[in-house]
């Protein structure tokens, strides 16, 4: 399944200094499904839903391109220049206006990214891919607290973050297609600094340069095996950078080169495999043997699963990345060859290859995610431990375990965020022995039966007291605290109910049947 972008989308996602809307008659939300570039002295011709860059014009000399992308219905027009608004709002396109430094080259290649992204975006049955590289710049940049940009080997910027005031020259002219300070630069090139990112994983620090107007950088080197495949520079902002930096520097260095990967080999989809194996891994449909190369995990080695819920799941396709990278980020950061993928709406991420006595870390690992998601996403996330299996074969087993956690999580059983098993394991298997038993007609009691139904018909009052009464061992004035009654009114209501049903609630066994069937 595709899916298309909006003018919202491009513009929150390329944002200053490249271009600002100027005008936008029918909105923002009017879908972005291609990018052509436009000289005014070619057929000026435009087609439902393009981006139109007017390459040859400025201001009102590029007029006559903006009417005929409104005959055309195109989604908006960019030109250089900041007059032609009247015209935009008369022909019935958005208009955007294009920085005077930014190379035509630069909009074309970011903005095409934006729609490409999007158009490769949507959900499969086995997965979800895990959104475009401007989705991962903004997560990179909310876990550092810098401003991000994401670069190919050529220091071509792929990708950056949303920024604000404290954006410096470097980062500025970098947008923008322009080369940095060549005295910065040089110095770059002296301390060794492209050389240590391109030689391997790890993060090389940057101390600012008040004189040149930059700002301290950390950066990290994207590689696959001792290929490198580009760069991720954070910038410090008016605010020092986090704690953990470094550390979710390093996770999404890990976490981007089988993105980069793709998009250097398209149409291969790379990416798209890993998630969908991991999908059939997790659903039992794939052995581990046939994954374990594609996933670069060793068979034979513990593993665990990690699901995590949104409880209130965003739709908007960026945040919702944003969210998926986020989970990625960490995950890698704690295991080189951790893989997450969407599956029913849940998040899971496989942990292979895990050391002895990993309990303590992958609990904490699941606690900060969801701390991150809550205080950088405003995304309320559950998130469930499954258990460690001593194979990878055995990781569909594990994932059970978490859902299973999930929903007993659901169930408001487990107050925090995050729970394993052995927190919610009484829970777990009442639930499971009820749904046996409400799945097994025949070996119900009718006499329990009888009773629900003679309550159903007589003010549901008989059953909430039997059960609360049960529940507290047989203690009538725990009950009747429970119930806000008397507990002359729960000995009333227990003995009618042993009369209406013929149970005996004497007998130990009679009990127990009457708690369980009861709770169904």
């Amino acid at each position: 399944m595709t899916t298309e972008t909006s003018l919202r989308h491009v513009l929150a996602t390329l944002g200053e200094p490249l271009v600002e809307v100027v005008v936008a008659p029918h909105g923002l939300g009017v879908p972005v499904t291609d990018v052509v570039i436009l000289d005014p002295e070619d057929p000026l011709e435009a087609s439902p839903g393009d981006l139109v860059l007017v390459i040859g014009a400025r201001g009102r000399a590029a007029a006559p391109a903006i009417r005929a992308a409104g005959r055309g219905g195109a989604a908006a027009v960019a030109v250089k220049g900041a007059t032609g608004a009247d015209v935009a709002a008369d022909a019935g396109v958005a208009l955007l206006t294009v920085g005077a430094e930014a190379r035509w080259e630069q909009v074309e290649s970011l903005a095409r990214g934006v729609v490409e992204a999007a158009r490769a975006g949507g959900e499969a049955a086995g997965g979800e891919v895990l959104g475009d590289l401007f989705a991962m710049a903004q997560t990179i940049a909310t876990l550092t607290g810098g401003l991000v940009s994401i670069e190919d080997t050529a220091n071509r910027v792929l990708a950056y973050s949303r920024a604000g005031d404290e954006v410096d020259e470097l980062r500025r002219l970098s947008i923008l297609g322009r080369e940095g300070p060549e005295r910065y630069l040089a110095m770059l090139r002296e301390w060794g600094v492209y050389q240590r990112l391109r030689a391997g994983e790890g993060i090389v620090r940057i101390d600012e340069r008040p004189e040149l107007g930059i700002r301290r950088r950390i950066a990290a080197g994207i590689h696959a095996g001792k290929q490198p495949l580009g760069t991720i520079w954070v910038q410090e902002g008016a605010q020092p950078l986090t704690e953990r930096a470094e550390l979710a520097l390093l996770g999404a260095s890990r976490t981007l080169a089988p993105r980069l990967i793709r998009a250097r080999t398209l149409p291969s989809p790379e990416l798209r495999l890993r998630e969908d194996l991991l999908a059939s891994l997790l659903e039992g449909r794939l052995d581990a043997e046939s994954v374990a190369d594609d996933i670069g995990a060793d068979p034979a080695r513990p593993a665990q699963v990690l699901a995590f819920s949104l409880e209130r799941p965003d739709n908007r396709q960026l945040r919702r990345a944003e969210l998926v990278h986020l989970i990625a980020v960490h995950t890698a950061a704690y295991r080189r060859s951790a893989l997450v993928s969407v599956i029913g709406g849940r998040v899971y991420a496989l942990l292979p290859d895990l050391p002895e006595h990993s309990d303590a870390a992958v609990l904490a690992l699941a606690r900060e995610i969801v701390g991150a998601a809550r205080r950088h996403l405003d995304v309320p996330v559950r998130a469930a431990l499954g258990g460690v299996v001593p194979r990878l074969s055995d990781a569909a087993a594990s994932r059970g375990d978490a859902d299973r956690v999930l929903a007993a999580m659901a169930r408001g059983h487990w107050p925090a965020d995050v729970a394993s098993l052995a927190d919610v394991r009484a829970d777990v298997l009442l639930s499971e022995v009820l749904a046996f038993l409400g799945g097994q007609p025949r070996i119900r009691d009718p006499r329990l039966t009888s009773l629900v139904e003679h309550d159903a018909e007589h003010g549901r009052i008989l059953v909430p007291a039997v059960l609360a009464w049960l529940d507290a061992f047989g203690d009538v004035r725990a009950a009747a605290r429970a119930l806000n009654i008397h507990p002359n009114t729960v000995r009333y209501r227990v003995r009618r109910a042993g009369e209406v049903s013929g149970v005996d609630f004497g007998d130990p066994a009679q009990r127990l049947l009457t708690q369980l069937q009861l709770k169904l």
